[in-house]
């Protein structure tokens, strides 16, 4: 992209702060995963990534790890159109269910991971995969009881990786 992601401006604040608001309406409380110097600001916790450089699974074990919440919703900063109601939709299938993880099935049939709910209890699982070298949380995923949520809209899982990606959301 060639640009912070998380500060790309937005709604008259910036993505990943819009973000932070739309899971602090679902779940309440918010961490953010990274550096407090770079992520300060957001009016919420931040957490320093404990496996920096290991990608996306390592931020969601960084979660787990630090969090006393039962269920985590682990949403990446990157999704423009994430909508409070979906979340707390998922957030409470979550809390239903009999599962470690809830992870939205997109239209295509790609997994949402980086929008799902983690039971603390997937950490162990979860890590297990990691300390093997697994870094694709879809195979990481494999370790813990995992139950699908078909989601027929791939909207609200649209994230921004390029510029052209970006522009009908720049203002």
């Amino acid at each position: 992209m060639g640009r912070n992601k998380a500060l790309l401006p937005y709604h008259g604040t910036t993505l990943a702060a819009y973000v932070v608001e739309a899971v602090r309406g679902a779940a309440g409380g918010v961490s953010v995963v990274g550096s407090v110097r770079r992520h300060g600001g957001f009016r919420c916790g931040v957490v320093p990534d404990i496996y920096p450089g290991q990608g996306p699974l390592g931020g969601i074990l960084t979660v787990l790890q630090q969090s006393r919440a039962d269920w985590n919703l682990i949403v990446a900063c990157d999704m423009p159109e994430l909508k409070v109601d979906f979340l707390r939709q998922l957030l409470d299938l979550a809390e239903r269910s009999e599962c470690d993880a809830m992870v939205p099935l997109g239209p295509s049939g790609r997994l949402e991971p980086l929008c799902a709910a983690y039971h603390r209890n997937s950490r162990q699982g979860l890590y297990s995969a990691f300390a093997r070298g697994v870094r694709k949380i879809a195979t990481a995923l494999e370790e813990v009881r995992t139950v699908t949520w078909p989601v027929p809209e791939l909207s609200c899982f649209q994230n921004v990786n390029t510029p052209e990606e970006w522009a009908p959301y720049e203002r």
